[in-house]
């Protein structure tokens, strides 16, 4: 499907539904930290010994799970492992944010903008996944950004409220 085909499909579909991807946005930001929390708590379970942060990656990891299982929709005869490949893109995309977002404050903007980059292809490819209209993400071409990247930047509108 080219891409101005599929840019108008996707406003039709969210003209007809009065679709807000802002919340599936949120959504999945809200997942990162999530998976982020989870390894915080085992690293300070780890650091303490204190088996309440334990307790606490269990709480966190059964509401994680619940959330994850608004985005990403199992089908029957999946056997692609999509669910454990969406957590994992998501918490990648969230590593490497950080990693851009230290790289900044120390003052390396290639170094950060190269880690923000692939944090965006990560995530898109999330959304890839998890959409369903889109089966490859194609090569990374001079702009940095992968073709599927391109699109989701397109698509996403993280400031509709």
């Amino acid at each position: 499907m080219k891409q101005e085909n599929f840019l108008k499909q996707i406003e039709e579909i969210k003209s007809k539904n009065n679709l807000d991807l802002s919340l599936g946005e949120d959504l999945s930001i809200a997942l990162m930290n999530l998976v982020s929390l989870e390894e915080h708590f085992l690293f300070s379970y780890m650091k303490t010994e204190n088996k309440k942060f334990l307790e606490f990656l269990e709480q966190i990891r059964e509401l994680r799970k619940k959330l994850l299982a608004r985005i990403v929709k199992k089908e029957k005869d999946d056997d692609s492992e999509k669910w454990c490949i969406s957590k994992h893109l998501l918490a990648t995309s969230m590593r490497l944010t950080e990693v851009g977002t230290k790289f900044l404050h120390e003052g390396k903007e290639n170094e950060a903008e190269d880690c923000f980059i692939e944090a965006f292809n990560l995530y898109s490819l999330f959304w890839a996944l998890n959409t369903g209209k889109i089966n490859k993400a194609g090569k990374i071409n001079e702009s940095k950004l992968s073709k599927i990247s391109q699109l989701i930047k397109k698509i996403l509108d993280c400031c509709k409220e």
